[in-house]
């Protein structure tokens, strides 16, 4: 059973960092390629950052370049998001999420892709 569970979400005044952890399990997560979606209230949820299995490639949306990194630990079964410069736009809940399929180097851009999602970890950016 794929579980997905979010943590190090919080509340920062703008400028600042954090760093979203994604705890996996339930599937050989070295397999998969991994990424990092968020929904504003009122918006759609979108592709934040992506990563290969071997972390060899990295995506990022155009609005988190240079701010943001994305990284996994393939040994702890753990895909991670710094976030740094942090802006008030960038609040939003965060999700992590596993590639519909295994050994694809990117994961599918559109939500409608995934029949699971975690609870998501809350990140609210203050001015």
């Amino acid at each position: 059973q794929v579980q997905l569970v979010e943590s190090g979400g919080g509340l920062v005044q703008a400028g600042g960092s954090l760093r979203l952890s994604c705890a996996a399990s339930g599937f050989a997560f070295g397999n998969y390629a991994m990424g990092w979606f968020r929904q504003s209230p009122g918006k759609e949820r979108v592709i934040v950052a992506d990563i290969s299995r071997s972390a060899y490639t990295t995506y990022y949306e155009d609005s988190v370049k240079g701010r943001f990194t994305i990284s996994r630990d393939n040994t702890k079964q753990t895909v991670y998001l710094q976030m740094n410069s942090l802006k008030p736009e960038d609040s939003a809940n965060y999700y992590c999420v596993r590639a519909p399929h295994m050994f694809t180097s990117r994961v599918d851009f559109d939500p409608a892709s995934y029949g699971y999602w975690g609870q998501g970890t809350q990140v609210t950016v203050s001015t």
